[in-house]
C-alpha cells in the first residue's frame, strides 16, 4: 500500500491504495465513484471508460500508481448537474437499455466531440465500435450523438 494524491473530477484525492491497482478499483472501491462500470478487464469493451487529461482511456487496465498528477474524469464528473450536451442527448434520445455501457458510452462520446465537434457519420460509427453496447442500442446512440452535436 502506498499513500496516492489523484487529481479526479477536480479535486485533489489523498487514497492509501497499491499502486498496481487498476484505476477503475481505486475509483470504485476506494473513493466510491460508482458511475464507472467493471465490464471485462481487459479494455476490451469500454464500460470503464473515463478521461486521462482529456483522452478517453479503459480505467480497468491503468494503474493507479502510474497516474498522479494527472486529470482524471469519471462520469459524476462531466457535469456538475447532468447537463453536458451529451447526457442531455442520453436523455432526450432515451439511450439506455439496461444502462450498463452508457457512462463508458457517454465519456467515449464526450471525448470524441471534445475533439471534433462536427464528425462524419462514418466518425461517429468508428467511435460506436469503441464501447459495446450488448443491448444494440447503436441507432438510439448515434442519434444521441448527432442530437448533441446540435445543443
Amino acid at each position: 500500500m502506498a499513500k496516492i494524491s489523484l487529481k479526479i473530477n477536480g479535486q485533489i484525492r489523498e487514497i492509501d491504495v497499491d499502486p498496481n491497482m487498476p484505476l477503475l478499483w481505486t475509483i470504485r472501491d476506494h473513493l466510491g465513484l460508482t458511475g464507472t462500470k467493471y465490464g471485462c478487464g481487459i479494455a476490451q469493451c469500454g464500460s470503464c471508460t473515463v478521461h486521462l487529461n482529456g483522452e478517453s482511456v479503459r480505467s480497468c487496465v491503468i494503474p493507479t500508481g502510474t497516474i498522479v498528477d494527472q486529470e482524471i474524469t469519471t462520469i459524476e464528473g462531466l457535469s456538475k448537474n447532468n447537463d453536458h450536451p451529451v447526457q442531455l442527448a442520453w436523455i432526450q434520445e432515451q439511450v439506455p437499455q439496461c444502462g450498463y455501457c452508457q457512462s463508458g458510452q457517454i465519456m467515449s462520446t464526450a471525448a470524441m466531440l471534445k475533439k471534433n465537434p462536427n464528425p462524419s457519420d462514418e466518425e461517429i460509427d468508428n467511435a460506436l465500435n469503441l464501447v459495446l453496447c450488448r443491448c444494440g442500442c447503436y441507432p438510439r446512440i448515434k442519434k444521441a450523438i448527432k442530437q448533441s452535436i446540435k445543443m
